[in-house]
């Protein structure tokens, strides 16, 4: 806590202030109903979507892994911010119609009355497992190591303290409380690490002065085919394919969209969250750089303490309470939309379909107990975070390449293609399944495998490039399986695909707002091709 000085803390203090403020705002708001709980009565304006889209996708993992990643290789890791921009607009115009029209609370609900029973139940579980061993213990091991860099407390304790406050909010106030607490810490996020960039790179002698300090490949986005991590091969074909499942079909992004007022507030939020990820190389990859350009320690290995380094070497008092509290909305944002999310499909696709004759209150009752026991799985958690080493980390991350792609295809071509049915799809995903787990227990005993093996060569492939791979093949039985088999009943493609829905729904949007739409996708896409040129 020596790192601090009394103006910080008079910043952090003033931030949760805030926050409690729109927690007690939300929770006093009726939450008798579901759809009030779960998706904060579908009444949710388009700047409020778009700033939740962001900030519940930029966790404490972010500020780790991208500034870490952007010490150790440069502005290659980048990528993956900015293909979110092209699946953010995906997500808005071919996605949200079909979501927001079908009046779904999850997506294993949509997958269900696009397919079958057997879809719903996969992926619910799927997301619920992929939440507890992902989402929650790796926001609370790259949180630990944020909190302990900067603030000097113990791990567990500053743990502890972030999941009771999250908790308690996400209980009482349910998914109002998790987005407008959501647009608040964007702000804060935003405006701390665009402050910790532009005095990093004043401090480093300017871009001129960052480019003089490292290697020129740091400043080139396009790595050879052969690239251990990013290599083109697998940026084109691969990282989209984890794009469309993250951004398009995981519950915790889409639950905010559904939120939504109508489809035009919907889309328009995707659409203002794309230009947020514009920023994200320049306000969390670039400090990562200029770490490793100023400190030799970042650049001789400590890569994933840049972000945390920065803020505790150079930033004077008072701003370095305001970037701390930035971290603080990250880590926050990231757990509670994982809690929210993950109780809304326990409580929606589990609990519900057990008991259908469930009233709104005990839906909504479910759903706080379900959150209250998803905090203590993440309080049990804590004693482990000291055995989650940097390799295991990395592991789980690449675990979203090994689920990825069938899901990715289900949801795709199944609002693309009326002819896909329920064999094609449960076929795609159990053969995505047994593939990825088998990838992943072979890479985790890579040592052990004999040199030259096929085993070797399937769990060394770059997992980019194992994702495309992955969802050709998926796709190949999606599609092979469906055509052998009945066509799908005419309830599950009745405005759920692109063929159906264009002929019998209305517009939904006035041209004006259509129009508006258009041009600042359009130019959303022409920056982001502006930037890939740039930094080539």
């Amino acid at each position: 806590m020596s790192n601090l000085h009394v103006l910080d803390f008079v910043v952090i203090g003033a931030y949760f202030l805030v926050l409690l403020g729109i927690g007690v705002w939300a929770a006093r708001r009726d939450k008798a109903l579901s759809s009030d709980y779960f998706l904060a009565g579908r009444d949710v304006g388009w700047l409020a979507v778009g700033a939740s889209l962001f900030a519940s996708n930029i966790g404490s993992e972010h500020l780790v892994g991208l500034a870490g990643t952007g010490a150790a290789s440069g502005l290659a890791v980048g990528h993956f911010e900015w293909i979110a921009c092209f699946m953010l607009l995906l997500l808005g115009w071919l996605f949200v119609p079909f979501y927001l029209r079908s009046g779904v609370y999850t997506m294993p609900e949509f997958l269900e009355r696009r397919y079958n029973s057997a879809a719903r139940w996969y992926f619910t579980w799927v997301s619920v497992v992929g939440y507890v061993l992902t989402k929650i213990s790796v926001t609370l091991f790259a949180g630990g190591v944020v909190m302990h860099a900067v603030t000097g407390l113990d791990p567990w304790t500053s743990a502890g303290v972030l999941i009771v406050i999250t908790g308690l909010y996400t209980i009482v106030g349910g998914l109002r409380a998790v987005i407008y607490t959501e647009v608040a810490q964007a702000v804060v996020l935003i405006t701390g690490s665009m402050a910790l960039m532009f005095m990093g790179l004043n401090e480093v002698g300017g871009w001129s002065g960052l480019h003089a300090r490292l290697p020129a490949d740091y400043f080139s986005m396009w790595k050879p085919s052969s690239h251990p991590d990013f290599p083109w091969t697998g940026v084109i074909f691969g990282a989209p394919i984890l794009g469309v499942w993250y951004w398009c079909t995981d519950q915790h992004i889409v639950q905010r969209v559904l939120a939504a007022k109508n489809i035009s507030e919907a889309r328009r939020g995707t659409i203002m969250a794309g230009y947020l990820k514009v920023l994200s190389v320049f306000i969390f990859v670039l400090p990562g750089m200029v770490a490793a350009a100023i400190y030799a320690d970042v650049r001789a290995g400590a890569g994933d303490t840049a972000y945390p380094t920065l803020v505790t070497r150079l930033l004077p008092a008072g701003l370095k309470g305001l970037v701390l509290a930035g971290m603080l909305a990250a880590l926050m944002s990231s757990l509670a939309s994982a809690f929210n999310s993950c109780s809304t499909l326990l409580t929606w696709d589990v609990y519900r379909k057990l008991k259908p004759q469930a009233t709104e209150k005990e839906l909504v009752t479910f759903g706080r107990g379900s959150t209250v026991i998803l905090v203590g799985l993440g309080f049990a958690w804590i004693p482990f975070m000291k055995y989650v080493s940097p390799q295991l980390y990395i592991y789980l991350q690449s675990v979203q390449a090994y689920i990825a792609p069938p899901i990715a295809a289900c949801f795709l071509f199944g609002v693309l293609n009326k002819r896909l049915n329920g064999n094609g799809a449960m076929s795609a995903l159990l053969t995505g399944l047994v593939l990825g787990t088998a990838r992943l227990g072979l890479e985790l005993g890579k040592a052990g495998l004999a040199p030259g093996s096929l085993s070797l060569w399937f769990a060394s492939i770059n997992f980019l490039n194992f994702a495309a791979l992955l969802f050709v093949l998926c796709t190949l039985i999606l599609v092979v399986v469906s055509y052998a088999t009945a066509p799908p009943l005419p309830e599950r493609t009745a405005d759920l695909t692109y063929w159906t829905a264009a002929k019998s729904s209305p517009a939904e949007d006035d041209p004006t707002k259509r129009r508006v739409n258009i041009a600042m996708s359009v130019l959303l896409a022409a920056i982001v091709g502006v930037l890939w040129i740039v930094f080539r």
